[in-house]
């Protein structure tokens, strides 16, 4: 997030979206507020993820405000092209998220809320997360730019179908054709 989409202000999700505003309205890094956001959510959400997952979630939300400092400082895409940025960094972030819901552990934010709605209400993590993250870009894109708003949801559409596809790789795809044992009557 740090090399590829920040610095272009495309808000990879919830979390990452308020801390856009964050650094927008109060010029607030975007570690300090990605923090902030994905604790504050946290914070609501222990009770829900028990002792293990909130812990990794904690874990992970630390080392990921700390690793967008250090992206953000120290690193420069290779790209320095929006749109190959964007589809870099959606790769990276819908596959790092897929592992994290494999484990069983947050990515933060509203992660959490993916992880309740795919276990009690039997919906993919990842197609929660798209809807939800839509609301969070659509007041980031009225706020900032409206430009961001098709790169945001490009971002979430690629990232998220990762996570569906890491999440349920063996789901039976709709068969467009024969195999080699079929053959028309």
């Amino acid at each position: 997030m740090g090399v590829f989409l920040f610095p272009h202000s495309i808000p990879s999700g919830g979390g990452a979206g308020l801390a856009v505003l964050l650094n927008y309205l109060l010029h607030l890094p975007i570690s300090i507020g990605l923090w902030l956001a994905n604790i504050s959510f946290l914070l609501f959400a222990v009770q829900y993820l028990g002792k293990f997952s909130a812990f990794g979630t904690i874990l992970v939300i630390t080392t990921t405000a700390v690793s967008v400092n250090f992206f953000d400082v120290y690193v420069d895409s290779p790209f320095a092209n929006v749109w190959f940025d964007l589809l870099a960094g959606s790769l990276f972030l819908g596959t790092g998220i897929a592992v994290l819901i494999g484990q069983g552990v947050s990515n933060g934010g509203i992660g959490f809320v993916a992880l309740a709605i795919a276990k009690y209400r039997r919906i993919n993590p990842g197609t929660s997360l798209f809807w939800m993250n839509t609301i969070i870009f659509l007041a980031t894109a009225y706020l900032i730019d409206w430009k961001i708003i098709i790169q945001a949801l490009l971002c979430q559409w690629l990232s998220t179908r990762m996570v569906n596809w890491f999440h349920n790789p063996y789901v039976s795809r709709r068969k467009t054709g024969g195999h080699l044992a079929w053959r028309k009557k």
